[in-house]
């Protein structure tokens, strides 16, 4: 019987296989290499892009808070000139009542009564002055209340002050407030 030895025949396509699974395990790890650093570039890149917009939007964002600053600075600036200009348009409006409270400060005063002294704190006015008798202090503040820019006139103060035999003063003090009349009340009186 004749003897057959297969060995190198089963070894030489070992051989084959082990270098056919060596090339094909090559071409994986080449390709999977090749993946990886692909992926890893996409994924860098992606990031590289991101990084790029978060810079401009910091930048944009740095711009609109100096724009919102500035916005800001305007407003208070704006707030202050309304303020300036509502005191402004306050004094001119009140400009004409001072000259009506003189009016009447007048237009009250009666005969034998003199003021000496006027303050005004506010909405009330403090009068000093001289009267011959009580009688003419008391008319005056009658005359006060019936107008209609003086209320509540409050007497403080009454002394009787002689200078000389026959000369004989009352000198008083009191508090009135100011007050503004009615519209229909101030127009009509304004407009004979």
């Amino acid at each position: 019987m004749a003897r057959i030895n297969l060995l190198p025949w089963r070894e030489q396509l070992r051989e084959e296989r082990k270098k056919e699974f060596l090339t094909i395990l090559a071409l994986v790890v080449l390709f999977a290499g090749a993946l990886v650093f692909l992926g890893d570039r996409y994924i860098n890149g992606r990031i590289d892009h991101q990084n790029e917009r978060n810079a401009f939007l910091k930048k944009e964002i740095t711009l609109l808070d100096a724009r919102i600053k500035e916005i800001e600075e305007l407003q208070a600036r704006r707030a202050q000139l309304l303020d300036r200009m509502k005191i402004i348009e306050d004094l001119q409006g009140k400009r004409p009542i001072i000259v009506r409270v003189f009016d009447e400060l007048a237009r009250t005063l009666p005969d034998g009564v003199y003021f000496t002294e006027l303050a005004m704190k506010g909405a009330e006015l403090s009068v000093k002055g001289g009267a011959e008798s009580n009688s003419r202090v008391s008319n005056l503040m009658r005359q006060m209340d019936g107008s209609e820019w003086l209320t509540a006139p409050n007497l403080t103060a009454v002394k009787a002050v002689t200078s000389g035999a026959l000369d004989q003063a009352n000198v008083f003090e009191l508090t009135v407030k100011q007050t503004a009349p009615r519209a229909g009340a101030a127009e009509g009186e304004q407009q004979p």
